[in-house]
């Protein structure tokens, strides 16, 4: 069964920089589809940016941080990131990472607290 770990959350202030981190185990192939996902405080879970591996398809983004947040595949297939410049106290969320893996296979991270001060 695939784990996901994220890390790389913390506290910073508005207009500063972080850079969360997830890995996946127990998987050998490429996981087809990763993403992070955050949730606000009596919010719904959303889609902040998804990634698939190596292909021509450019990842996609959430408006709310198109042009702030970038999201990458590492040299290795299972680890994805997510650079968030700009932060803004809005983005103040658990951050979740997402790996679909094969049909009706997924799994979700437990998550990491961003928090961003006004």
């Amino acid at each position: 069964q695939v784990q996901l770990v994220e890390s790389g959350g913390g506290l910073v202030q508005s207009g500063g920089s972080l850079r969360l981190s997830c890995v996946a185990s127990g998987i050998n192939s490429n996981i087809p589809y990763m993403a992070w996902y955050r949730q606000a405080p009596g919010k719904q879970r959303e889609l902040v940016a998804g990634i698939m591996p190596g292909g021509t398809t450019p990842p996609n983004y959430a408006a709310s941080v198109e042009g702030r947040f970038t999201i990458s595949r590492g040299n290795a297939k299972n680890t994805v990131y997510l650079q968030m410049n700009s932060l803004k106290p809005e983005d103040t969320a658990v951050y979740y990472c997402y790996a679909l893996y094969g049909i009706g296979r997924s799994s979700w991270g437990q998550g990491t607290q961003v928090t961003v001060s006004s």
